[in-house]
């Protein structure tokens, strides 16, 4: 907090005192699921930008979102952001995709960061890794686990895209 960059925090150094602030920190996403319906994402930023996209999203949707939160690793860049609207909604989801994806492309961010790819976002890690890459990934991959056992469909697009 000396240096600036942080203008309003907590220190912890009590165990007892950790431990409650990492639970309400863990409380985050189990209260926004009960406040409606959760778009959910995890992305990594430059730590720089890692809440201008909140600031962001909220213009951007505006009363079509009941609430755009972001929270979590500012050691890392990691944010997850997670956008709540009273119901599954795809003409908000249409505004939030591929924006945020085209957003944390063009600060040479992450479209995910701590929980990885999974099925549904395998096809979008074009926005943040050139095809090269993800070809050399694939390669990998095929010499590490010949059979596919690890982790199958879930991590990278298939190799004829």
């Amino acid at each position: 907090m000396s240096s600036g960059l942080v203008t309003d925090g907590t220190i912890a150094t009590e165990e007892n005192k950790i431990k409650a602030l990492w639970a309400l920190r863990e409380c985050v996403a189990e209260a926004l699921v009960h406040d409606g319906y959760t778009y959910k994402y995890d992305i990594s930023l430059p730590l720089e930008k890692i809440y201008d996209i909140v600031i962001d999203m909220r213009r951007r949707l505006g009363k079509r979102a009941k609430r755009v939160v972001g929270y979590g690793h500012l050691g890392d860049g990691n944010l997850h952001l997670n956008v709540v609207s009273q119901a599954q909604d795809q003409q908000l989801l249409n505004n939030i995709e591929p924006y945020l994806y085209e957003w944390t492309a063009k600060y040479c961010g992450s479209i995910s960061a701590e929980h990885g790819l999974g099925f549904k976002k395998k096809d979008l890690i074009y926005f943040s890794k050139p095809r090269v890459a993800v070809q050399i990934m694939q390669q990998m991959k095929a010499i590490l686990d010949p059979k596919g056992i690890l982790n199958p469909y879930k991590t990278l697009p298939s190799s004829t895209q």
